[in-house]
């Protein structure tokens, strides 16, 4: 401990112990919001003046979730970062950025300082909450919402007085703090003042961050851009607004949100993070603000000379500059009416339906485009047959297929599977290193099938290895190159999903470059050229009686191509003489007419909205004890899995192996349709 620091814990210790004491004489006294922190520290962190803390830096495996949580604004600010950092490296500074727990998400710095960087904590993983590292540039802008320098004896810990550091609060476009934007420097001159640089320009790149948040966020939206000058408002506008379609405020910008809290008489000053939450302007009607009503947001549109688009505010009269963006419209993949022919692997998968042919025709033309593709379809509909005929038609076909079932790997395992690990680097994961899946398919094709029902936690994850083609193992530091072109089915709407915040929806965009629908068999006209081509030809071939065909023809198939071969394979094991007739088919095909009516509709041609999907009570008796149960109102898959469970006597196990499902995906599943099991020893506990 040298002298400097030692005067440092004294004044510290004095300032804190003795509230109303004089501050000591030393040349530059700490300002009252650094006396404050300070205060914070003692009193309500119970951090000890003398007590001289090294950074904290996180393990790999926790830094990793704090930045799986930001991971969308991350991608969004790192621009921002980067500029910034490129006006500032010249001078010593690194740029940070952290999630709202002080923990460095991101870090931009002279590699060539690396490890004094890391000492110091300016690096990634470091932790500057002012609970755990007192009185800093971080942990103070969390504490108070406010951008400010902590610079040098400013610091609580006399660790860290060699350090200037500079930072902003971000927010969302809901008013809530979500990160802390810093640059610092491991050393700097004596005065405070040679900061007044750095803290205008983090304040500047804050705000070019938070508005490319929200208007990210809000695409959706009215965007409204205001200022006081005519000319700035629509190249650099101070507010914005987001209206949703009934015309009251979604989202606002943090400078929108003080402005119009003021307007309103409802701000409390911006001292404190306890008054962000933006609860008076959210919702708040467009009319209700401004002196115009909102049918003639037409006249503020960004053709019209920007001197002529003035309003005012409805209670102080204010005049300020409008610029109206309206919603953007809904991307969807070009048409190409020019037919293609279809490569023998896709041509194999359909016999004259008009529905499926058409889809054909669209995958043709895209078998080696590099945009990812989104296969939906009913379950059983031949999705993976798809994937795999799209995989052999393309330049890929001499690559990996790697088709990985989200639905089937339990979620303990998914992320090793999927990203591979390193020895020893979790519990359970042994001692020899594992390749994962993505990687496996380098080269080739990765089929992501039912990826509806992937983790939320790992889609991020995903996300990544799709936005920069690589890959970073569990317990790796530094990710591997990998090249794949990534095919993803499910029976999900996925846009509901979304909705309802169990899918990411950055995720759903990149995944869903083109989607192709595979219609289900019930609707399908060549079911005949089906039955012929699973039934055989040449000596193994097996006929069908009129009789037989007939009950086939009935038959509502829920299950769709999976049923139908399980179908036609029992009858070919258990008919005599090569002959399948109705007696030979499994119990229930075809037995009652079809009735569309109670089944569950087809997913929508692309570009449609999906139909509001109920689901099915879980609570409550299971079909074989309810008598008013009736299988036939449950979707298609709840049918099937319903015709499996009874096939064989309620014995999960068996269920789970015959359709490729772990036992804890088939309880999902069962208590998604609410069926009870009636044998109770089956039941988990």
């Amino acid at each position: 401990m040298d002298l400097r620091q030692r005067e440092h814990i004294d004044t510290v210790v004095q300032l804190t112990t003795h509230a109303g004491a004089p501050l000591p004489r030393l040349p530059r006294a700490p300002e009252t919001i650094i006396q404050n922190s300070w205060r914070r520290c003692v009193h309500q962190y119970g951090l000890d003046p003398a007590r001289m803390q090294q950074a904290r830096i996180l393990p790999q495996t926790r830094l990793r979730e704090h930045q799986q949580r930001i991971d969308d604004f991350t991608r969004i600010a790192r621009h921002g970062l980067q500029t910034l950092y490129g006006q500032v490296a010249g001078m010593g500074y690194v740029v940070l950025l952290t999630d709202a727990q002080g923990v460095t998400v991101d870090y931009l710095g002279d590699a060539n300082a690396d490890a004094r960087l890391r000492r110091a904590g300016l690096y990634l993983g470091a932790q500057w909450s002012e609970a755990g590292a007192g009185t800093c540039a971080v942990g103070t802008a969390l504490a108070t919402g406010q951008a400010l320098t902590v610079h040098q004896a400013d610091h609580f810990d006399a660790t860290h007085i060699p350090l200037t550091c500079t930072a902003a609060p971000l927010f969302d476009s809901h008013g809530s703090l979500c990160a802390i934007l810093d640059i610092s420097a491991l050393t700097s001159p004596q005065a405070k003042d040679s900061q007044g640089l750095a803290l205008q320009m983090v304040r500047i790149y804050a705000s070019h961050i938070e508005n490319a948040s929200f208007l990210r966020s809000h695409r959706e939206d009215w965007i409204l851009k205001l200022d006081a000058a005519p000319e700035f408002v629509d190249v650099n506008p101070e507010y914005l607004l987001a209206l949703d379609a009934a015309g009251r405020v979604s989202g606002h910008n943090r400078r929108a949100q003080q402005m119009l809290e003021a307007e309103l008489g409802a701000g409390g000053g911006v001292s404190s993070v306890s008054n962000v939450s933006g609860a008076p302007v959210l919702g708040m009607a467009f009319e209700a603000l401004f002196d115009a009503r909102l049918d003639e947001l037409g006249r503020f549109v960004h053709s019209r000379p920007s001197e002529q688009r003035a309003l005012a505010l409805s209670r102080s009269g204010r005049r300020l500059y409008l610029s109206v963006m309206p919603p953007a419209p809904r991307w969807q993949p070009a048409v190409v009416a020019r037919a293609a022919p279809l490569q023998a692997p896709l041509a194999a998968l359909c016999g004259g339906d008009a529905a499926l042919q058409q889809q054909l025709q669209r995958a043709a033309r895209l078998v080696d485009s590099p945009i990812n593709l989104l296969i939906n379809g009913e379950t059983g509909s031949g999705k993976e047959y798809l994937a795999k005929a799209l995989h052999q038609a393309s330049a890929r076909r001499g690559g990996p297929f790697v088709a990985v079932n989200c639905a089937a790997i339990p979620e303990t395992l998914i992320e090793s599977e999927l990203f591979g690990h390193l020895p020893n680097s979790f519990s359970g994961a042994g001692p020899r290193a594992k390749r994962g899946l993505i990687q496996e398919a380098d080269g080739g094709t990765l089929f992501l099938d039912e990826i509806g029902d992937m983790p939320r936690e790992l889609q991020s994850r995903l996300l990544r290895v799709l936005a920069e083609g690589e890959v970073l193992a569990i317990g790796a530091s530094r990710p591997v190159p990998v090249n794949v072109r990534v095919i993803s089915a499910t029976h999900h709407p996925l846009d509901q999903l979304v909705s309802s915040g169990r899918f990411r929806e950055d995720l759903y965009y990149r995944l869903n470059g083109a989607r192709l629908v595979l219609p289900p068999l019930r609707e399908r006209t060549d079911l005949d050229w089906l039955i012929g081509k699973m039934l055989g030809a040449g000596a193994a071939a097996v006929s069908l009686s009129p009789a037989a065909r007939a009950r086939l023809h009935a038959h509502a198939w829920p299950g769709n191509l999976r049923e139908l071969r399980n179908a036609l394979e029992y009858a070919r094991a258990v008919c005599t003489g090569g002959h399948v007739e109705v007696e030979d088919l499994p119990e229930g095909i075809g037995a009652a007419p079809r009735q569309p009516g109670l089944l569950a509709p087809a997913l929508p041609p692309a570009g449609a909205a999906a139909p509001a999907v109920q689901p099915a009570p879980v609570a409550g008796p299971g079909p074989h004890s309810d008598p008013h149960f009736d299988p036939h109102q449950l979707p298609p898959e709840g049918m099937l899995l319903m015709q499996y469970l009874r096939a064989a006597g309620w014995n999960l196990s068996a269920v789970a192996r015959q359709i490729g499902v772990s036992r804890m995906t088939l309880y999902r599943r069962m208590a998604r349709y609410g069926i009870a099991s009636p044998n109770q020893r089956d039941a988990p506990h």
